[in-house]
């Protein structure tokens, strides 16, 4: 099997994708409380297996709730680590959670499309934003992405046909994760590795495929 040039151990800098978590990976089920209540979607494994082969990935979400009163932090939390775990079982790594615990009144830095939590990341982790993606079910995520410079996939799953109308952009729209994942692939073989700020020169196996 091939292997994607983006994340060669060479290169300074690595690409990421950022995930949404609710209606993007697992289903939307409101405010999650206990590990139980997950519900990951069918494709969501294998989707992700894809990307890790190019991609570090990322999960950020919003949970407003934990403001409103009706879970707290360590709930949040605690479903993070839940979703990671399994993951994990099923050899998928997620290399980091990103929780917004406020409600967009609170008019905090860290809620999307606010691209706080990507400048963040790119910082703990070395990440090349400019070869990254974000995918997600809500019109925020694809314009947390583009406030970073970060391509937007916007999946149709969990609230995505509801919110449709409200997409003024994004680099593609798709069904749901799978999808997402095959069009990222695409065009991360387009995208060239920077390492000490010089284009690669490609492979024999890359000039001739």
């Amino acid at each position: 099997m091939r292997t994607c040039t983006t994340r060669k151990p060479s290169a300074r800098l690595c690409p990421a994708v950022f995930l949404d978590r609710d209606g993007t990976i697992i289903e939307d089920r409101g405010d999650l409380r206990y590990p139980s209540q997950v519900v990951f979607f069918s494709e969501t494994v294998d989707a992700l297996r894809t990307l890790q082969r190019c991609f570090s990935l990322f999960i950020v979400t919003n949970q407003p709730g934990v403001a409103k009163g009706t879970l707290t932090l360590e709930d949040a939390e605690r479903i993070n680590a839940s979703v990671v775990s399994d993951l994990a079982q099923a050899v998928v790594e997620i290399v980091a959670t990103y929780i917004c615990p406020h409600r967009r009144t609170d008019g905090c830095a860290c809620i999307k499309p606010n691209p706080y939590f990507l400048h963040q990341a790119a910082k703990e982790h070395v990440l090349d934003l400019r070869r990254s993606f974000v995918i997600g079910d809500h019109p925020y995520d694809v314009e947390f992405g583009k406030n970073a410079g970060v391509r937007g996939v916007y999946v149709l799953s969990g609230h995505g046909r509801k919110h449709r109308a409200e997409l003024q952009h994004s680099d593609a729209v798709v069904s749901g994760i799978l999808e997402a994942a095959n069009w990222i692939m695409t065009q991360a073989k387009m995208i060239p590795v920077l390492t000490t700020g010089r284009r690669k020169k490609p492979d024999a196996e890359e000039r001739h495929s």
